[in-house]
């Protein structure tokens, strides 16, 4: 018989499994004022969650003295309402809106500067415009171009130019922009003259021109 006062053999405790943890990417859309140190705000709230930023992109709203925020991280599928939940108790912090389930427009703009001899200039124009990109600067030297459109289609070109090792110069990239596709918030209703009666007529109608801009 063991002695009760025995510890028990730790190896016939069978070992705690943890759940593994799905990862996925969030993108949240926050209107912020126009004050010095936002940014720092929003870059230290993420450095103590330990969660790195994929994409930060911010420029003028259609809410005058509001900058719209567009943030895209990589976190737990459970972590997105704390993260909604601590950008929105940040100082100067006005709305804060996760997008990333909700059907919506995405758009990324990316310069790429490439090197160019009379030889190989006219095959980077034809990839160009398979790629549906624009050339916006011509030099002896070298050329520029500007692509816009979803992540994958600027990858796919960057792709191409880098199987000429020393091609490419130089990449700008602007981040995701992303905007909900047949949603209107209040403030951009009364903005355009719509009352409340007809803005659920408007959520109704199909977005042709979206969906057709989202297949390029």
């Amino acid at each position: 018989m063991r002695n009760r006062c025995e510890p028990r053999n730790p190896s016939n405790r069978k070992p705690h499994r943890k759940e593994p943890v799905t990862a996925m990417l969030h993108t949240f859309v926050a209107y912020v004022e126009d004050r010095p140190g936002v940014l720092t705000r929003v870059a230290s709230l993420f450095r103590r969650l330990n969660i790195n930023i994929n994409s930060l992109t911010v420029g003028r709203s259609e809410r005058p003295g509001l900058s719209r925020l567009t943030l895209v991280c990589e976190a737990s599928s459970e972590a997105g309402d704390r993260i909604r939940a601590s950008l929105f108790k940040l100082e100067n912090v006005v709305d804060v809106d996760d997008i990333a389930q909700a059907p919506s427009v995405t758009r990324e703009l990316a310069l790429i500067k490439v090197a160019a001899t009379p030889r190989n200039r006219a095959q980077i124009f034809d990839l160009a415009e398979v790629f549906r990109a624009r050339i916006v600067d011509l030099t002896s030297e070298s050329l520029m171009i500007e692509m816009t459109g979803v992540e994958s289609k600027i990858e796919g070109l960057i792709e191409v130019l880098r199987e000429d090792e020393g091609r490419i110069l130089e990449i700008c990239r602007s981040g995701k922009m992303t905007m909900r596709r047949g949603h209107h918030v209040s403030s951009v209703v009364r903005a355009m003259g719509v009352v409340e009666g007809d803005s659920a007529e408007m959520e109704e109608e199909p977005a042709t021109d979206a969906v057709a801009g989202e297949a390029e």
